[in-house]
């Protein structure tokens, strides 16, 4: 009986995720109630209090169920140890993050919410520096990657490591930006994987 109801309590948490990124990506972080999230998930405010203390708790396990796969993904590509050419793993750990946002929608609707639909004010002035981490960790790696480009000559020799690793970092949210702005351009996500791969072929030594 007890493994019955704790696996119905986890049940019920995700049906809570599922009608908070919902709620969320349709009201914005701001407009949205827990009553209303309540509402969505078929469950009482009581049950959404018993799983989450308040909306920031409940914004962040959102977040982390969606982007955390995705993050560990993408650290486990840019650093690993088997590549021939260390800008593969920064080439592919830039594909596979606007892959997952193109082919998932919760994905992307998760994105869209964070950077679109969230005022970082009142009890959310703290949760902006916990989003950006993933992109400064991004940087500190890339720059290591670089780096290891640097030692084993494919990277061009003119070209400093840390230099590049901020240009592929601004490269990334500059399309990132992009790609959420323009939501209803059918055309211009397709160029995407070609023009990350361009940005990582402008750094490979030549010959």
């Amino acid at each position: 009986m007890a493994r019955k109801t704790k696996a119905e309590a986890e049940f019920t948490r995700q049906q809570i995720l599922d009608a908070a990124l919902q709620v969320f990506h349709a009201r914005g972080v701001s407009r949205t109630t827990l009553d209303q999230v309540a509402k969505v998930a078929g469950v009482t405010r009581g049950a959404v209090y018993w799983h989450f203390a308040n909306k920031t708790e409940l914004f962040f396990a959102v977040r982390e169920r969606i982007s955390l796969p995705l993050l560990d993904k993408g650290h486990s590509l840019i650093l690993a140890e088997d590549l021939d050419d260390p800008l593969d793993g920064i080439e592919q750990t830039i594909q596979a993050l606007f892959q997952a946002i193109l082919e998932c929608e919760k994905v992307r609707q998760m994105f869209e919410i964070m950077f679109l639909r969230c005022e970082y004010v009142d009890d959310f002035t703290g949760v902006l520096t916990e989003l950006n981490k993933p992109g400064l960790e991004f940087l500190g790696k890339a720059n290591i990657a670089y780096r290891r480009a640097q030692a084993k000559g494919t990277l061009r020799p003119d070209l400093d490591p840390e230099a590049m690793a901020l240009d592929s970092w601004s490269f990334v949210r500059g399309l990132f930006h992009h790609l959420l702005a323009s939501p209803d351009d059918p055309v211009w996500p397709r160029r995407i994987p070609a023009m990350i791969r361009a940005h990582i072929a402008l750094r490979r030594r030549q010959g």
